[in-house]
């Protein structure tokens, strides 16, 4: 269940520091992986030709999956800064619901109790996908490159503790011709609220039996072995410094960090690895609902990667009668971020190894961003 608008209070102060420290600064590489993301134009004050909507300054939280991409978008608006705190899915809910932020950015669709609690606010939740990723299951294995087969169940037995070796008769199975190494494997997962970790853990309990019975799905998830980090570039982090690691990652941290990675067999019975036409593959012909909470994990595409997520941008639909923490001017602001995000934006994912949305989802979000308001008006789209 959501946290409280008092737990959403707990966390306003970290992400307050965060957002007071890191301003109006551009970042130096878009296809940077980073913790807390903060990227905007150097604009401090309106002229003659600044737009006359959808400047000044606004602030986001959640998904670590998403923050390469929000980071790239943000450095690309003039006379906006986007203030953007990569603290997870479920921190960025909290912190909406709460009122801390401007927009939060969660992968794993809202739960129902979710879209509650932000209406608390005073005008229903909107959840707007914005692109699609892969998560890689990346490892630490000198001498051995990078396509490794691993099954749905013998990746489960892997994240319960139950294969302890990479020799493992259950992992040399699907591997012949490769010499895997007696090394321990140490797991790596997350420990704070995360969408990747909906995903990955959506994608096991969908194959693996024992791993839903003994773990389940969601967010956070009773992992019954290894060791957690916080954020996608905690585990890469805890994957890179330790021999013999193996953890979930999105892609842009995996290939930054020089990852070796999985193949994963899909729901067609096809070894795949993470790229961006596999990715995309995922989200060919998935089924929309009315709230646009979907899921491209475990797509039936014969040319999918398995492990694929969706990211969603969430507001409330009237983000002035909600009280969006910077006002007027602001919600015109996130307007104007998701415009883009969904126009130009599309078309430079590839860059940070993200891919675009289906034409399908594309429309039903541009859709999305038509209908938001402030105190009744249109803010565009």
């Amino acid at each position: 269940m959501i946290k409280t608008r008092t737990g959403a209070l707990a966390i306003s102060a970290l992400i307050g520091l965060n957002l007071a420290a890191c301003g109006s600064s551009k970042s130096s590489s878009a296809s940077t992986p980073s913790s807390a993301t903060s990227a905007g134009a150097a604009a401090t004050s309106k002229t003659a030709t600044t737009p006359p909507s959808g400047s000044g300054t606004i602030s986001g939280a959640g998904s670590t999956f998403a923050a390469p991409v929000y980071e790239q978008w943000a450095s690309s608006q003039s006379s906006l800064t986007v203030n953007y705190q990569a603290v997870g899915s479920g921190a960025g809910i909290t912190a909406l619901a709460g009122k801390v932020v401007d927009f939060g950015a969660s992968d794993p669709p809202l739960k129902e109790e979710e879209e509650k609690e932000i209406a608390k606010n005073g005008s229903p939740a909107v959840q707007i996908p914005m692109f699609l990723g892969a998560i890689t299951v990346s490892y630490n294995l000198p001498g051995v490159a990078s396509g490794i087969r691993l099954d749905g169940k013998a990746l489960g037995d892997i994240f319960i503790g139950k294969v302890k070796t990479w020799n493992d008769a259950e992992i040399k199975a699907a591997n012949p011709g490769i010499k895997l190494p007696s090394t321990p494997i140490t797991v790596v997962h997350r420990s704070d609220s995360s969408g990747t970790t909906a995903g990955f853990t959506g994608f096991l309990a969908a194959v693996d039996p024992e791993f839903k019975s003994k773990v389940g799905e969601g967010k956070e998830v009773p992992w019954p072995t290894g060791t957690g980090a916080k954020g996608n570039a905690g585990v890469a982090g805890a994957v890179k410094q330790t021999e013999g690691a193996v953890g979930y990652v999105e892609q842009a941290y995996a290939l930054q960090n020089g990852f070796t990675y999985a193949s994963i067999m899909n729901k067609a019975g096809h070894w795949v690895l993470p790229t961006l036409q596999s990715t995309s593959a995922a989200g060919e012909g998935v089924k929309i609902p009315a709230n646009l909470g979907l899921k491209v994990i475990n797509s039936p595409s014969p040319s999918a990667y398995p492990i694929t997520s969706q990211t969603f941008i969430v507001v409330n639909k009237d983000l002035c009668k909600a009280g969006t923490p910077g006002g007027a001017e602001a919600a015109k602001g996130v307007a104007r971020f998701i415009g883009y995000g969904l126009g130009e934006g599309q078309k430079i994912l590839a860059q940070a190894d993200y891919a675009a949305l289906p034409g399908p989802i594309l429309a039903r979000s541009k859709a999305a961003l038509s209908s938001l308001q402030c105190n009744g008006s249109p803010l565009g789209g």
